[in-house]
């Protein structure tokens, strides 16, 4: 089966790509970059270089696909350019009559003006829904654990952690490997039929539980949650280098969202929330101490 793969070798698309590979699938990979074609090359895959959002480089990439796994990277960092790629994405799926599409979107997505990248995932969940003849499992993960990897600094030298709001939030979070496993199983057993949403998550726990984990797995166990307010936490992400329309889009807009309770109240309705067998947030600190500490 020809399985086409967006993403490069990103967190979830590079063990996508090594998984389908070895389950003995011809696989193509997007990048934009072509310093990444060895890299794809030595994982058994091809690599197809070009922009998301070019029409006409993604038409012809999905020629032939029976199944193409679709996502946008954070690099889009506005809702209009995520929803540029989305459309981009449902047109080839169409013109080429795909009949498989795994779609990575996004906890908050059953929200038309949501918050963040929900609106703009709401947008691309219903234009892949409207596509006859074709069916979508589109997959809804949590907060990423991979995101804690850039506060390192901050743990060390701080001994603190935290975002827009408060400790006591429940937060669901997904490890990209559980994600790519669920990708995986929907692409390699094509199981899905229709139209149909997933939610992809690996634990479900609070901030303060989050540093004490993590402070306990890195021995620092005076490690604490800490609500930074909306500009502060603007300001220091603008001087790590981040734009303004990703700092907003992805990490201010999605904070006021969870602590105005807005964008999980449908995700707590569901009586099966956690994956059997995810990866949960201790094992994932222990991940974190061996890798950064």
């Amino acid at each position: 089966m020809k399985v086409t793969v967006t993403g490069s070798l990103g967190n979830i698309s590079g063990i996508l790509t090594e998984k389908l590979v070895n389950a003995g699938h011809d696989v193509y990979v997007i990048s934009s970059r072509q310093e990444r074609i060895r890299e794809i090359k030595a994982l058994g895959a091809t690599t197809l270089v070009g922009r998301l959002d070019d029409e006409h480089f993604i038409n012809n990439a999905f020629k032939n696909s029976d199944a193409v796994y679709t996502m946008v990277p954070p690099s889009y960092g506005t809702a209009a350019e995520i929803k540029k790629v989305g459309d981009v994405y449902v047109k080839a799926v169409k013109e080429n009559s795909v009949p498989y599409v795994v779609n990575l979107s996004g906890i908050g997505s059953h929200l038309p003006d949501g918050p963040g990248p929900a609106g703009a995932n709401y947008h691309n969940e219903k234009q892949f829904d409207s596509i006859d003849g074709t069916s979508v499992l589109h997959l809804r993960p949590g907060l990423f654990y991979s995101n804690f990897y850039g506060s390192a600094d901050m743990i060390r030298q701080q001994h603190i952690i935290g975002n827009n709001f408060g400790g006591n939030i429940i937060l669901p979070l997904s490890h990209p490997h559980d994600i790519a496993q669920v990708a995986f199983e929907a692409l390699h057993h094509r199981n899905f039929s229709k139209k149909g949403s997933l939610y992809v998550v690996s634990d479900e726990i609070t901030g303060k539980e989050i540093a004490e984990t993590l402070g306990k797995a890195i021995n620092i166990p005076d490690l604490r949650w800490v609500e930074f307010p909306d500009q502060q936490l603007l300001e220091s992400l603008l001087k790590q280098g981040m734009s303004p329309e990703m700092a907003h889009t992805y990490i201010i807009d999605m904070g006021v969202a969870l602590r105005e309770g807005v964008l999980l109240r449908a995700y707590f309705k569901e009586s099966q929330r956690v994956l059997p067998g995810a990866t949960g947030f201790k094992k994932f600190a222990d991940e974190f101490a061996k890798i950064l500490f």
